[in-house]
């Protein structure tokens, strides 16, 4: 993987965090998927969601665990500054969490993890966990936003999508990071809208049109763009313009 700096995707995810949850559609799907594997009888002290945007997930997790303490962390305030569930709130990176080692039962994290270097996200997080602690993250394969790749296959040599890590790869790591009776499952999702422009603006106000090297630095020509838009229309089903979402959820035990 080959991602943008982190003061980049900081500020697309500032610039985002007044759009974000009127784009949010899939994400919320996803993060009520997650919910919905956890073990019935897990009952925490102290959880973490580790990338927690705006807080969707924050209130399925008090629902969930009323009793518990919730830890709202992101490094990006302008996310963190919208919640709305009482939780302490850190700015912070996933790759060094500012906790001290052994304080959380539960590492939740959805659609985070794909933007950090996933094997110190995993120390990290098993560093944080008690013996006990439970992982349960959502992050994206390979496949996701393929439709993107193909439209714009054909019309310039630049980079438009990133690289994820698949599922046997993202297995392999937990595993050389020592975590046990892991789960890790592929459960593709895809969104739909009604034409091109609706598409790349919804990209944009979930934050998610970071790239790094090998990316576009000028902007499309209206020819160049008019060629993705008539690729992309190829790819039309009946539901509308599709866009893939290869979700990959894990679960582990420290």
């Amino acid at each position: 993987m080959n991602n943008p700096p982190k003061s980049r995707i900081r500020q697309s995810f500032e610039r985002a965090a007044s759009t974000y949850d009127g784009a949010a559609t899939i994400q919320r799907s996803i993060c009520r998927q997650l919910a919905a594997s956890l073990p019935p009888t897990l009952k925490p002290d102290c959880v973490l969601d580790a990338g927690c945007g705006t807080g969707f997930a924050l209130d399925l997790l008090r629902q969930r665990f009323p009793a518990a303490r919730l830890i709202a962390l992101d490094f990006a305030p302008a996310m963190l500054s919208r919640i709305s569930v009482p939780a302490c709130r850190i700015g912070g990176d996933l790759e060094h969490l500012p906790l001290t080692a052994a304080s959380v039962d539960l590492y939740w994290s959805s659609l985070a993890v794909q933007w950090c270097a996933l094997p110190v996200v995993l120390g990290e997080a098993r560093r944080v966990l008690r013996s006990s602690g439970l992982l349960a993250l959502a992050s994206l394969g390979p496949q996701t936003f393929h439709e993107l790749r193909r439209a714009f296959d054909g019309v310039d040599a630049h980079r438009h999508t990133l690289t994820f890590h698949g599922v046997d790869e993202i297995r392999h790591l937990a595993l050389a990071a020592r975590w046990r009776a892991l789960k890790v499952e592929n459960s593709p999702k895809t969104a739909y809208y009604r034409d091109f422009k609706s598409l790349l603006k919804a990209v944009k106000a979930l934050g998610a049109n970071q790239l790094g090297s090998g990316r576009r630095t000028a902007l499309l020509s209206r020819t160049a763009f008019s060629r993705a838009e008539a690729a992309y229309e190829s790819q039309r089903t009946a539901d509308g313009l599709p866009l893939t979402y290869d979700l990959v959820l894990l679960t582990a035990q420290a």
